[in-house]
């Protein structure tokens, strides 16, 4: 074996580069209930926002930038 111990530092280096942290969902405290409230109230908001823009004509930012 020439590797030695390289898979193991290879996980402590992704570790300090991630900043240590494992999954980032997971410490917010809310329960998965909570969660897909919080989330499903964000995607309403999005969507009415969206809404919003395409009955007042404008155009969405994505176009925009197609067009130069």
């Amino acid at each position: 074996m020439t590797r030695g111990n390289q898979r193991e530092r290879d996980r402590e280096r992704a570790q300090a580069r991630s900043g240590g942290k494992g999954s980032k969902g997971k410490d917010d405290g809310l329960t998965p209930e909570q969660r897909r409230e919080r989330d499903a109230k964000a995607l309403q908001e999005k969507a009415a926002k969206k809404a919003g823009q395409a009955a007042s004509g404008g155009e969405s930012s994505a176009s925009k930038n197609n067009k130069k």
